[in-house]
C-alpha cells in the first residue's frame, strides 16, 4: 500500500463527509487506506464515520474512542494502525487542504535523502496578533531549555516513511507531546509551506486556555530544565539572604539596630514565599508525570472498530 491518512476527529459532524470526498478525489489514482479516529466527540462525528464506512469499505477504518483522549492519543492510535510506505497525519476540520498529499509523497519519492516532511503555516494572514505573539515566545523559550529542536510553525500535518512510524510507536508514553516525539526521534526532515484555509464547519476547542496547557506540557515532558532553574533561584536567594545575614550581624555589633523595617520585611517573606511555592508547583509537575507514567495505564481505550480485520493490524 502507498499511503495510510491518520485523522484524528473530535466534534467534527459538518467536516466529516466533505473531508472524505475531498480525500476520495485527491487520492483517486492511489493505493491509500483512511484511517478515522474519533476521540469521544460528543456530536454525531461517530455515526458520520459509520456512514462514510458502509459507503467506502475499502479505503475508510474506524477507531472509536471510548472517551476523549486527546489529540495525541488519537494520533498515536492511527499510526500503530499504519502499514503503507507512507503515512500522514491531517487534521478533521478541512483547514488543510488534501491537495499537499501529492506533492508531499511526489517529494518523498524523488528524495530519498529525506525520511519525513513537515508541513509550516508560515503565510497564516488572519491569526490573531497575540496568538502569534505567544507561539513565538513559546517556540523560543522551549528551543532554549530544551535539547530538541522545535521549529516555528511547524505542524502535525507530517508525512512519514515506514520506519519513521515504527519509531514513533516505540514511544509509548502516556504524556504525549506530538511535536517533541516527531523531532526527537531524529530522521532528515524537509519543511514545507503551505496555506491554513478556513474551517469548513464548526469551531475549534484549540482555545488559547488550551494552548497554555498543551504548550506547559510539552515544556514539561521535553526538558528538565525547569527543574535546575528553580534550583539556581534558590541558591541565589539563599546566597543573598546569608550576605543579608552577615551584614545585619555586623550592623547590630557595630552600630545597634532598630526596630522599623516591616513593610520591607513582608514585602521580601512574600517573594521568597511565592518563589517556594513555584518551585514546589514545578516539582510537582514533573511527580505528578512520573506518576501517571508508572501506573502504565493504556494511551487510549477503543470502544469498537471498523475496517479493521487481523491482517491489517499490526
Amino acid at each position: 500500500m502507498k499511503l495510510n491518512v491518520v485523522i484524528p476527529m473530535y466534534n467534527e459532524e459538518g467536516n466529516v463527509e466533505l473531508l472524505h470526498k475531498l480525500l476520495t478525489k485527491t487520492l483517486d489514482d492511489v493505493d491509500y487506506e483512511l484511517i478515522f479516529i474519533n476521540d469521544g466527540s460528543k456530536d454525531k462525528t461517530y455515526q458520520k464515520l459509520k456512514d462514510i464506512y458502509e459507503k467506502d469499505p475499502i479505503h475508510v477504518r474506524v477507531i472509536n474512542f471510548s472517551r476523549n483522549f486527546g489529540k495525541d492519543a488519537a494520533i498515536h492510535s492511527g499510526l500503530t494502525y499504519a502499514n503503507a510506505e507512507y503515512t500522514v497525519i491531517i487534521d478533521g476540520d478541512c483547514q488543510q487542504n488534501p491537495k499537499h498529499l501529492l506533492d508531499m509523497m511526489n517529494f518523498l519519492d524523488n528524495n530519498p535523502e529525506y525520511d519525513q516532511i513537515a508541513m509550516v503555516n508560515k503565510t497564516r494572514n488572519k491569526e490573531n496578533i497575540i496568538n502569534k505573539l505567544l507561539k513565538g515566545m513559546f517556540y523560543s523559550f522551549i528551543n532554549k531549555i530544551s535539547d530538541t529542536n522545535f521549529v516555528k510553525g511547524a505542524s502535525d500535518f507530517r508525512m512519514f516513511r515506514s520506519y519513521v512510524v515504527e519509531s514513533i510507536c516505540l514511544l509509548a508514553e502516556n504524556n504525549r507531546f506530538s511535536k517533541g516525539i516527531f523531532s526527537w526521534v531524529g530522521f532528515n526532515t524537509y519543511y514545507m509551506e503551505y496555506l491554513v484555509e478556513k474551517r469548513n464547519s464548526g469551531k475549534s476547542s484549540f482555545n488559547i486556555i488550551n494552548q497554555f496547557k498543551y504548550a506547559f506540557n510539552g515544556i514539561i515532558n521535553f526538558s528538565i530544565k525547569p527543574l535546575r532553574i528553580a534550583t539556581v533561584i534558590g541558591l541565589i536567594f539563599a546566597l543573598g539572604a546569608f550576605i543579608y545575614l552577615i551584614i545585619i550581624l555586623i550592623q547590630t555589633f557595630i552600630t545597634g539596630i532598630e526596630v522599623p523595617g516591616y513593610a520591607s520585611l513582608i514585602s521580601l517573606i512574600l517573594l521568597l514565599g511565592g518563589i517556594q511555592l513555584m518551585a514546589i508547583g514545578i516539582l510537582g509537575e514533573y511527580i505528578a508525570k512520573t506518576y501517571l507514567e508508572c501506573k502504565k495505564r493504556p494511551i487510549y481505550v477503543a470502544k469498537n472498530k471498523l475496517g479493521f480485520n487481523k491482517e491489517n493490524i499490526l
